[in-house]
C-alpha cells in the first residue's frame, strides 16, 4: 500500500500540470496512468508540432453549460505563463496563425518539458496500472490498482473524454463522477470532420482532397478558415470548428468562396468573355473539379452569353450560401475533443473541488469545458491543472 498527499489519475497535459504544481508545494504526488506512455495526445497534437496555447484565449473561446466557469482559471494561468515555462526549457516556437503557437520541433520537446518538470518536483508517475476501484472509507481516497492499493487525501481526476479512443482514452472519468454522486453533461465529438448522406456522397466523389478558403456557419456562429472535401464529407478547420455548434438533423451554411460574390463575378465574366464556358469561368472561383460538381448539380451550363441573371444566381446560391445537412460526424474515433463532460454546477470554479465530495478534483478535458480548435483546449488544460495543484 502506498499513501501520499495526492493521487492524479491521468498523465496527459492536465494531469501532469496538477501534479508539478502539488509537487512544487511539497506534496507526495504520484501520477497513475494505465497507459505505457505519457501524454500520448500532446505527442500526436498539432501534426507532430503540438499547438499548445493560443495568445488570444478568452472565456468566449470556450463551450459550456457555465460560459463562466472557466474564468478564474484562465485568469489566474493565461498564455503568457506557459509560454515563459517553455522558454525557461530553451523550446523554439511560433505563431503560425490566429494566435495559435506550435513548436518549431516536435511536440516531443512539450512532453519532456512536463516529464522533467514533474521529476523536479519529486512527482511520482506510474504508468501501465489500471485503477480497479475507488473508495473513500473515511477523509481519505483508496484506489485498488492492478499494482497495490494508493490512499490518498486528495484524488485528482484528469483522465479526459472518449476522444481519439486509439490513446487509451475512455469515459472512466465520467463513471468516477457519477460513482461520487456528480451529474455528467451528456458527451458527443467535438472538433470533427461531419460526413455525408449518401447522394451528397455520390455528388461528391471525385472531390476528396478538394480545398477552400471558406466562411462556414451554424446558426449565429460563423468560421472562417480553410475547407477540405472528404471521402466521407467534410473536414478543414472550419468544419472542425462548426461541429462543435452543430445540431444532428439540421443544416450548416456553407460559403465556398469567401470574400467573392460570386453573382457578380459571373455577371463581369459574360461582359469579358460572353463565349466562356460556365465551369470554366467558375473554375476562376473555386477549384476546377469542384466548379464542374456544381455546375452539374444545378443543370446551369452553357456559354455565359446564354445565361441570364437567374442562372447566375443559382450557381451563387450553391457557392456563397451553400445549405448543406451532414448525415453526422465521424465520432470519437477523429475527435479531437469531447464536448461535455463532468457538471461544473458541482465544481468550484477556483479549486475545481467537488463541492459535496472534499479532496475530488476534476480538470481538463474530463470538465464540461471544451475550447474551440486552436491551442484553447490545451490551455484549459494547463490553467485547469494549475489551479488544482495550488490548493491539493
Amino acid at each position: 500500500m502506498t499513501d501520499i498527499d495526492v493521487l492524479v489519475l491521468g498523465a496527459g497535459a492536465a494531469g501532469l500540470m496538477c501534479a508539478i504544481e502539488a509537487g512544487r508545494r511539497g506534496r507526495r504526488v504520484v501520477v497513475l496512468d494505465q497507459s505505457r506512455k505519457p501524454a500520448e495526445k500532446i505527442r500526436i497534437s498539432g501534426g507532430g508540432r503540438c499547438n499548445f496555447t493560443n495568445l488570444h484565449t478568452t472565456p468566449a473561446n470556450f463551450l459550456s453549460a457555465n460560459p463562466r466557469f472557466c474564468v478564474s482559471a484562465l485568469r489566474r494561468y493565461g498564455p503568457p505563463a506557459f509560454i515563459a515555462l517553455v522558454e525557461r526549457h530553451g523550446i523554439a516556437w511560433h505563431e503560425k496563425t490566429l494566435g495559435q503557437l506550435f513548436c518549431d520541433g516536435s511536440s516531443r520537446q512539450i512532453v519532456d518539458m512536463l516529464l522533467a518538470e514533474a521529476e523536479a518536483a519529486g512527482v511520482e508517475i506510474r504508468l501501465g496500472q489500471a485503477v480497479r476501484d475507488i473508495a473513500k472509507p473515511d477523509a481519505r481516497f483508496a484506489v485498488a490498482t492492478d499494482a497495490g492499493t494508493i490512499t490518498a487525501a486528495a484524488l485528482v481526476v484528469a483522465t479526459g473524454g472518449p476522444s481519439i479512443p486509439k490513446m487509451g482514452s475512455s469515459s472512466f472519468g465520467y463513471e468516477v463522477a457519477k460513482r461520487f454522486g456528480l451529474a455528467v453533461v451528456p458527451p458527443r465529438p467535438a472538433l470533427v470532420p461531419l460526413t455525408f448522406t449518401a447522394d451528397l456522397l455520390d455528388w461528391a466523389k471525385d472531390l476528396a482532397g478538394v480545398s477552400v478558403e471558406a466562411e462556414v456557419a451554424f446558426g449565429k456562429t460563423r468560421f472562417a478558415e480553410g475547407l477540405l472535401f472528404t471521402h466521407r464529407g467534410l473536414s478543414g478547420p472550419s468544419i472542425l470548428q462548426i461541429s462543435s455548434y452543430w445540431r444532428d438533423g439540421e443544416a450548416i451554411e456553407v460559403n465556398l468562396a469567401r470574400g467573392v460574390e460570386v453573382f457578380e463575378a459571373l455577371k463581369a465574366a459574360r461582359g469579358e468573355s460572353p463565349k466562356r464556358d460556365l465551369a470554366t469561368a467558375l473554375a476562376g472561383i473555386v477549384p476546377k473539379r469542384l466548379a464542374e460538381r456544381i455546375v452539374e448539380a444545378t443543370g446551369a451550363g452553357g456559354r455565359l452569353a446564354d445565361l441570364g441573371d437567374a442562372r447566375f444566381r443559382t450557381v451563387a446560391e450553391r457557392v456563397n450560401r451553400w445549405r448543406v445537412v451532414p448525415s453526422g460526424t465521424e465520432g470519437y474515433r477523429t475527435a479531437e475533443v469531447t464536448l461535455g463532460g463532468v457538471d461544473t454546477a458541482g465544481l468550484s470554479s477556483k479549486t475545481m473541488e467537488a463541492t459535496a465530495v472534499p479532496g475530488l478534483y476534476f480538470i481538463g478535458e474530463v470538465v464540461d469545458v471544451t475550447g474551440q480548435l486552436g491551442g484553447f483546449n490545451f490551455q484549459w488544460a494547463w490553467a485547469s491543472g494549475h489551479a488544482v495543484g495550488q490548493v491539493v
